[in-house]
């Protein structure tokens, strides 16, 4: 047998095994710079554990424009890594939502706006010409008997289109995943969110979206802090807008818990704000008892109340129109939009938190403990020491830029490490030193000095709650409820899914200027140069067969 048949042999059996090889060693290598077709550690594990099939049915398809065409593909690749991941338990599709009859969009468009997935109209001039193309940039997951709409198009409304694209390009693999989540966990697999209440005369409807959406995730439990014994068995404490002062004894249970290892979040008002006369509401000093143990874990609300210029709006009769009042939405300096987030997993692409009567936050030096501001206020801002007259006049008047000089200021701090009880230099009784800790297991405390951020509003006409973050004035929809819910994911699950929205896709923009200047000689670079080298190529190689078998 001749060398040439005997390597021929050789090679065809090394692909044989090497096929037979890989139907039961699987493995994938993400070469890119930016690690995009890598899932998160937390996304892995929830597609490896999927009790049941999963379908996704993808409504961002069609005859898109460049940029949404890149969110497509995004999706696109998401979900094959999904599938690669968890195997068969995972399927899905993409649907032109404006194919088919007329009657047959109607019906699909109205299934998906009950899912909260509304569909978008996209302008654009082609050839001197105006289109309007309507998209459903939302994606469908159906597991069992239950579905959920997830909306694709995310990020902040103040950034260009093109970075906003950009945003939910990065946040693709997160919405997708924490959909999955919410429908497939398992009931007793829940993590546990303890509220405390007793302490607040805000009706329940006004946290009712907050508290449903919560649910979907968690089991809800209620703390009453007057009972005796620890507060044990909730991953994460929630506290919301209180008006009632806190007892030493509670204070000492909220201490513990979280010297032991808890995670709190505390939406707390610095001040409140009462309607004593006819120039306006006065703003006073409200004391909760919870400063001391704020300032030892290392943030002080002041006692204080923020003007800013970014602002939302409150309807004000501004005079008469004929015989009727003349009622237009006026700028509200006392409800501040945050539009400025700390470097964080919870505020990463997130859109404006909106605020009412803010107060702000100084962070103190506590050895051990990481301090990063997640909420601040636009430069802007002009700060009223308590107690500060809130004048109704202030919407009618033109502000002056001049006397916002107060720079940007905290509003929201996450406190993350080993914290020292407030209570450790003190003489306790037998029934709290039993079990005391001065000093335990690290632990996370987010403090926003903004009830109010939680609070829903209400339709009174329907007499129905309104979403979290929804301003049925101006009719916009902020993110309070997003930016409470990746709180809480990171507060109970740092390494899970919310690890996810720290995937960074960088912009490579083209020089436009450039672009409509040598797009004809790009152009034929890329058509001509790979011809020519096809055909060097082929001359070269025929070059050395003559020179091979001329003898």
């Amino acid at each position: 047998m001749s060398s040439t048949i005997k390597r021929f042999l050789l090679v065809g059996l090394g692909l044989v095994l090497l096929n037979a090889l890989s139907a039961f060693i699987y493995t994938r290598v993400d070469l890119t710079e930016d690690q995009r077709y890598t899932l998160s550690g937390g996304t892995r594990q929830l597609l490896g554990t999927l009790p049941a099939r999963v379908h996704v049915d993808v409504f961002l398809t069609g005859n898109l424009p460049p940029g949404f065409k890149r969110l497509e593909t995004a999706v696109r690749e998401t979900l094959d890594e999904f599938e690669a991941e968890a195997g068969s338990s995972i399927s899905f599709r993409f649907i032109d939502p404006i194919s088919g009859t007329s009657e047959a969009q109607i019906q699909l468009l109205d299934r998906l706006a009950k899912l909260g997935l509304q569909p978008t109209n996209l302008f654009a001039n082609q050839g001197g010409t105006r289109t309007e193309q309507l998209i459903v940039p939302g994606a469908v997951i159906s597991y069992e008997s239950k579905e959920a709409g997830v909306l694709l198009l995310k990020g902040n409304k103040a950034a260009t289109p093109t970075e906003q694209l950009n945003q939910s390009y990065e946040g693709v693999e997160y919405q997708l995943a924490a959909a999955i989540r919410r429908l497939t966990q398992p009931e007793g697999s829940r993590r546990r969110v303890g509220l405390v209440f007793g302490h607040t005369q805000v009706p329940p409807e006004r946290f009712s979206d907050l508290l449903a959406s919560i649910q979907e995730q968690y089991d809800l439990f209620f703390v009453d802090l007057k009972k005796p014994g620890p507060v044990e068995g909730v991953d994460a404490l929630l506290v919301l807008k209180p008006d009632q002062p806190f007892a030493e004894s509670e204070v000492f249970k909220i201490d513990q818990y979280i010297v032991k290892g808890g995670k709190a979040l505390f939406f707390v008002d610095g001040q409140r704000v009462d309607s004593v006369s006819a120039q306006g509401s006065y703003a006073q000093p409200m004391p909760l008892g919870l400063d001391d143990v704020f300032f030892n874990w290392g943030a002080r609300i002041n006692r204080n109340v923020v003007k800013d210029l970014a602002c939302g709006v409150i309807p004000l009769n501004v005079g008469t129109l004929g015989d009727k009042p003349n009622v237009q939405l006026v700028p509200w300096r006392f409800y501040p939009v945050l539009n400025s987030f700390g470097d964080n997993p919870i505020t990463r692409n997130l859109d404006a938190v909106s605020s009412r009567f803010l107060s702000t936050i100084d962070t103190v030096r506590t050895r051990g403990i990481q301090k990063t501001v997640l909420l601040k206020t636009s430069p802007y801002t002009s700060i009223l020491n308590l107690p500060a007259l809130i004048s109704y006049n202030e919407a009618r008047q033109q502000p002056d830029p001049a006397t916002y000089t107060g720079g940007v200021k905290s509003v929201g701090v996450l406190l993350e490490g080993s914290f020292t009880s407030l209570f450790g230099n003190q003489l306790l009784p037998d029934s709290l030193a039993q079990g005391f800790k001065a000093k335990g297991e690290p632990g996370k405390v987010l403090i926003c000095a903004d009830g109010d951020l939680v609070v829903n509003d209400v339709d009174y006409k329907r007499k129905a709650p309104l979403p979290l973050g929804y301003d049925r004035f101006s009719q916009k929809q902020f993110a309070n409820k997003e930016f409470t819910l990746n709180a809480i994911d990171y507060m109970i699950d740092p390494e899970g899914l919310i690890r996810a929205r720290t995937r960074e896709v960088p912009l490579r923009p083209l020089d436009t200027v450039k672009l409509s200047q040598e797009r004809a000689w790009w152009q034929a670079i890329n058509v001509l140069v790979p011809l020519g080298l096809l055909a060097i190529g082929g001359l070269v190689w025929q070059v050395i067969r003559r020179r091979r078998y001329a003898r």
